[in-house]
């Protein structure tokens, strides 16, 4: 099921999702602490076409970032996003490595503190990128659609260049409740699991979304933390009609959205930090953050 275009979007994977919520800028980044995904290793379970995914890689200062989903094709489209996305980027930044230290392997402890000083006098914001990267929406869309994209580059050797945006976003179609990927074995600092909670549990039950935040736990590594969208109970109703499975499966469930943070806790993570609601209609959600104890 995995690989296949999935035609009724019962895992909530639906097509065309980012044309009822902002493409860029997305206002639940904007509830997380500035410096979150710094320097960071970032999952970003049911990334749908990877618009935040791509916006996490390229804006906030990841050093990788790996998006998810159970839909092959929207991971085709999450893929062909993050080449969209590079090619409006802008060329390297003045204080970026330049093309003889890309070149040069003799002198690689210079090279490196070069590097250093210029992460130490260089923060990181969506409006300043590394300066190894070029700045993001520096090309109009025009210019893709009249000449088409950029191919992507291959990943360069360089550590503080191979960890920026594109090299650092990866997209794999799986399962992830259900199946473990070979990124997980290095764990993740951050989990991201946005509006995926209700098709989880509805097409899971009860046992399985508490496996879930089991899962999520043991990825993460100690300190991590684990940012968390919940869908209201008054949305499964809607939800559960899509598909006879899921409506026989919401008639076992027990647990409700409030009984997450208990359920969170007893597993291994600290108190829920609220961080507030955002979106518009019945795309106003919380978004929940909790951090695993070391």
């Amino acid at each position: 099921m995995s690989g296949k275009t999935l035609a009724t979007p019962i895992h909530g994977n639906y097509h065309g999702y980012y044309n009822k919520r902002p493409s860029t800028d997305d206002p639940r980044l904007a509830l997380l602490p500035n410096t979150l995904f710094q320097g960071r290793r970032v999952l970003d379970i049911g990334c749908n076409e990877g618009w935040v995914t791509c916006e996490v890689a390229q804006r906030l200062g990841a050093t990788r970032v790996v998006g998810v989903d159970i839909d092959d094709s929207l991971i085709r489209l999450a893929w062909k996003h993050r080449r969209s996305v590079w090619s409006q980027q802008g060329p390297q930044t003045d204080g970026g490595v330049s093309d003889a230290e890309l070149g040069s392997h003799d002198d690689s402890d210079a090279l490196e503190g070069s590097r250093k000083r210029r992460r130490l006098s260089h923060a990181v914001t969506k409006t300043n990128p590394p300066p190894w990267q070029g700045t993001p929406d520096y090309f109009p869309a025009s210019c893709e659609h009249m000449f088409g994209p950029l191919p992507v580059p291959h990943a360069p050797v360089q550590k503080g260049v191979a960890d920026t945006f594109p090299h650092n976003l990866s997209f794999r179609t799986a399962d992830w409740v259900n199946t473990e990927i070979p990124d997980d074995a290095e764990g993740y600092h951050v989990v991201l699991a946005f509006s995926v909670s209700k098709w989880i549990h509805l097409n899971s039950g009860d046992e399985g979304l508490v496996e879930f935040f089991r899962r999520v736990h043991q990825t993460l590594l100690p300190g991590g933390t684990f940012v968390l969208e919940p869908q209201g109970w008054d949305t499964y109703g809607k939800a559960r009609r899509m598909d006879p499975k899921l409506k026989e499966n919401a008639k076992t469930l027990r647990l409700r959205p409030d009984d997450f943070s208990h359920i969170l806790h007893e597993i291994g993570f600290g108190p829920a930090e609220h961080l507030g609601a955002v979106g518009e209609g019945g795309f106003r959600r919380p978004v929940d953050l909790y951090i695993k104890s070391s």
